[in-house]
Formats: C-alpha cells, sequence, structure tokens
C-alpha cells in the first residue's frame, strides 16, 4: 500500500485496489461443499472486502484517490482484464518472496509479469 499510494501521489492518479476471490466451487465444475464451507468462504470474502475498504480510506486520508474492488475469478486473468477495462498505467502487487519454490510452482506476481498490458511494480511483502 505505501508503494502504490506514493506513486498514486506522485503520478496525480487514481488509485485501484483490486482483490480476487476464487470463482465459486460450481463454476470450476466441483460439488459446492457442505454450507459449513460455503458460510466460511463468505466470511472470509466480507471479511477482505472491509479490508479493502478501510485500506481505501486511509489512500483517501493521504489525498490519493482510491476505489475498492472485490472481484471474483482466476486471478492473474481477472487482474488482468480488469487492469486493461481501468486502462492502467502500473499494477503495483505485493510478493511475499517465497524464492525459487515460487518461481517454479507460478504465483500471481509471475503470472502478472508475464501477461499484463502495463509495466508491474513488485513490491516485496513482510
Amino acid at each position: 500500500m505505501e508503494e502504490a499510494c506514493f506513486l498514486a501521489r506522485g503520478l496525480g492518479a487514481h488509485l485501484w485496489l483490486l482483490h480476487v476471490e476464487p470463482p465459486e466451487p460450481d463454476f470450476v465444475g466441483y460439488d459446492v461443499g457442505p454450507q459449513s464451507v460455503r458460510d466460511g468462504v463468505a466470511e472470509d470474502a466480507h471479511k477482505h472486502h472491509r479490508q479493502l475498504q478501510e485500506w481505501a480510506e486511509r489512500a483517501r486520508l493521504r489525498e490519493v484517490e482510491c476505489t475498492s474492488l472485490l472481484l471474483q475469478g482466476a486471478t492473474v486473468k481477472t487482474l488482468v482484464e480488469k487492469a486493461e477495462e481501468l486502462e492502467a498505467r502500473y499494477i503495483v502487487v505485493g510478493s511475499h518472496g517465497h524464492g525459487l519454490k515460487q518461481l517454479i510452482l507460478g504465483s500471481v506476481s509471475d503470472g502478472l509479469l508475464r501477461k499484463a498490458h502495463c509495466p508491474v511494480v513488485v513490491v516485496r511483502t513482510g
């Protein structure tokens, strides 16, 4: 968030905070599962939405125009498509920096670096 706000403020840009939830199980061909699992998934989505709203408010307090969006789908594909739709000039993404294992298995950061239409700024977190 620090780097995203820094860039947005410096460029006079609007900051879009995006979070992608996994698709519904029935959408990807799996059974829906017990209600307790569905309730847990819904609770997580609400928690993520509240967190996004809090981050957006913090950005606004720093005089950065900011909108938060909670999306659903395949993470990299959904982020790339939304960034194109929003005509994003940059994508800023956090990376936990798990090293070689992360690069071999693939990651959101790696996927964005390969597929995004614009520059991707990867910020190490933690």
